[in-house]
This record gives C-alpha cells, structure tokens and sequence, in this order.
C-alpha cells in the first residue's frame, strides 16, 4: 500500500535535512539534535497531550542505582491493569518525556495505570543494564501495586522498537528467573535480531527515517562485545527456547527495516506455541506510533492494541 501522503511529506522533509547523518555523531550530539527535531515536529505528528486523572513523576530503586519513572493513571479507582511501557530510540536515545504523549493514549484506550521506565541509555550503559533496569522496576511495580492504585495480577509490558526488544527480554527472564508474571506483552515494531540479519534490513535500509546504519550505531553502543550478541536477552529471535511466554501482539510497518525480524520472532513464538497476534501495518515506517497526527491507520493500530489487551485486562 503507498505510504500516506503526510508521512510521505514527513520523509521528504527528514531526507533532505543537511549535516551529519546520526551514525556520524557521537551519543550525547545525537540526543540533543533528536530533541530538538522533535520539538521542531511535535505537533505536525502528534495531538495535544491527553488529560488523565493525575500523572505522578518519581524514582525508584534498581538494583544498583536510582530510575526515575512516570505513573499515568486514568481514574481514581483501585486495583487497575499495571501496563509496563520501556521507550524506543535504538537503546541510546528517547526518554520518558519523549513518549509521554504514547504513554497518555495507552493509559486512557486501556484504562490502566501505565509505568513509563527511563531505564539507563547506552553507551554510558550497555548490555545488560538498560534490560536490569526494565527487569528490576517490572518487579517493583509488582511488589508496591497496591501503593500506586494498580492490580499485580493484570501486568502487561509493552514496547516500541528497542524498547519493544526490552519488554520482550523482560518476559523471557521473567520466565527464566520465575520473576513477575506478566499476562501480556505488545511488541510494536520489534528489534529482535542484533546482526540485522533480515533482507528488509538492507532493503528498506535508507530513505524511510530508520536507516542500516542508524541501526548498526544503535547495536554497536548497545553491545558490549560481539558476544552479546548471541545473548537471547539482546538477539532474541534468536533464543532456543520460546516457550511458556505470555500471549503476544506483535505489529511491525510495511516500510520499516525491522519489518522481517518482527514479523520473523511472531512467528516462531507461535511455533513454540504462544499465543500470538501479528499484524503489519501498510503504508507505515518506524515510528509511525508516534505520528498519529499524520494518518488514520495509526489511530487504529491504538486501537487493535485496546482490542488485543481488552480479554486479558477484562476491561
């Protein structure tokens, strides 16, 4: 299907920017010129923030450090749904701040309490930390639920892009550890696969806002050896055993160079005999979860979300 003609406008105004490319600069510069582009595009791409009942800002303990996390609630009830939210942005940039609005949305379809994690960014923290991190506040949410309004035994984690590879690490440690146990995750746009081994990686590599290289960056900070990347905690389409991990949906977009490994991991969490809804969303890139200002179908992706949990959540 062609992409739409706002996200086509989009693309052509990102492919004709001058300077550096992202692969050419170092961590700390590339932050600061994605802020800044996003502060540029915001509200072309994206709808004024969601009100919420209330939205609480804190930190919490990990197991070496402090994380500050974001608590969006939709209503002043009790025991809701707990809906773990990791952010995307190669394992090396985004923030809290930069899916609040993601975060606000999912809170009210759902009416659940959605925790938004800012979990370590590498280089300055590599593999394994960024996944501990995720790991350690899924496990805090649980142990104080009953402080924040939430229901333990409702706990979905969910994702974009790295933070999609994050929360489905999360369930696979938490199925090897015997750690929390999650009823649900939602992976959107899924990075599965650390050698970016998939042909959509080199044939949709340039041109649609993700590109080869921006994922090589991406991979070469997060890592810290060429050995990690056998990890099934980082390369997890990899992983021999997928077995007995919650029911999943699984999205991926039609111009994304993550499409094939997404779509790949679906469908071997399927043959390990998960539960699995997988959907690929014509005519969109990387990141369309974010844009829902430029096309209809983005507001429909939010929905099947709401579609896929609503069983699970019983709401």
């Amino acid at each position: 299907m062609a992409i739409p003609f706002k996200i086509k406008a989009l693309l052509w105004f990102l492919n004709r920017q001058k300077g550096p490319e992202l692969y050419e600069l170092d961590p700390v510069t590339a932050r600061a010129g994605a802020q800044r582009t996003m502060e540029k595009l915001g509200g072309l791409i994206d709808y004024k923030a969601i009100e919420l009942d209330r939205v609480e800002d804190m930190s919490i303990p990990v197991r070496d450090a402090k994380l500050p996390i974001r608590i969006y609630h939709p209503n002043n009830q009790k025991d809701l749904p707990i809906i773990m939210y990791f952010h995307g942005g190669g394992f090396v940039m985004r923030s809290i701040d930069s899916h609040d609005k993601v975060c606000r949305r999912i809170c009210r379809d759902n009416q659940a309490i959605v925790i938004s994690v800012g979990y370590r960014l590498a280089p300055e923290f590599k593999f394994p930390i960024p996944l501990h991190d995720c790991y350690d506040a899924t496990g805090w949410a649980v142990n104080h639920a009953a402080d924040f309004g939430g229901d333990a035994s409702r706990l979905v984690v969910m994702g974009d892009s790295a933070g999609a590879n994050l929360s489905t690490a999360v369930c696979l440690m938490s199925r090897d550890l015997g750690g929390p146990k999650i009823i649900y995750q939602v992976l959107i746009y899924p990075c599965t696969d650390g050698y970016l081994s998939a042909s959509s990686i080199t044939e949709l590599g340039d041109g649609y806002f993700l590109t080869k290289k921006a994922m090589q960056w991406f991979i070469d900070h997060y890592k810290s050896s060429e050995e990690d990347l056998k990890s099934p905690y980082l390369s997890v389409l990899l992983a021999e055993d997928l077995s007995g991990l919650p029911p999943a949906y699984v999205c991926t977009a039609e111009f994304d160079p993550l499409k094939d490994e997404g779509e790949a991991y679906a469908h071997r969490l399927k043959e390990a005999g998960n539960d699995v809804t997988f959907k690929e969303y014509e005519g969109m890139i990387h990141g369309f979860i974010s844009m829902p200002r430029l096309s209809k179908r983005i507001l429909g992706a939010y929905q099947d979300i709401q579609v896929a949990l609503a069983k699970s959540l019983q709401v």
